[in-house]
């Protein structure tokens, strides 16, 4: 039986000036799903994860010196979320459009057999979501691509 309290290798924590608005933008946008959510005497947010597929994130507040909200450093990013979708890539797309999402890459067809967009969050956060539409391979991506790759599965 597996551990209600088991996680993925790798998860991300985000960081917002206003953590619950964000928990409820990303389950409207984007469709996680809040699994946990920890607040203080106060009423303020202690932690929070959300699950998607078989990921989850963490989003906080700005709890300390060293975390920020790219809305507090000038919008500026230091990496982007990741989602991989197993189908409805174009419905995701419109779902964040139609939450307020600025769609800073536009759906497009890849090289490599995915579909992807990119997207920022209220707040600043830039997130991208892909949907895998055909294998090819890695012979197939250095043609089209004109780049050579090592390490292709």
């Amino acid at each position: 039986m597996e551990s209600p309290f088991h996680r993925p290798t790798f998860g991300a924590a985000l960081f917002y000036k206003d953590p619950f608005a964000a928990l409820d933008w990303l389950e409207k946008a984007f469709g996680f799903e809040r699994s946990m959510v920890i607040t203080d005497r106060d009423g303020k947010l202690g932690h929070s994860e959300m699950k998607f597929g078989d990921g989850y994130i963490m989003v906080g507040s700005e709890w300390a010196d060293f975390v920020a909200s790219p809305s507090s450093v000038g919008g500026r990013n230091t990496q982007t979320v990741h989602v991989h979708l197993s189908e409805g890539i174009d419905a995701h797309c419109a779902r964040a459009r139609a939450a307020g999402a600025i769609i800073v890459r536009e759906l497009e067809d890849q090289f490599y057999g995915d579909r992807t967009y990119m997207a920022k969050d209220p707040e600043g956060h830039v997130w991208s979501f892909a949907q895998t539409m055909r294998y090819v391979s890695r012979e197939e991506a250095e043609k089209a691509s004109g780049l050579k790759i090592e390490g292709w599965v």
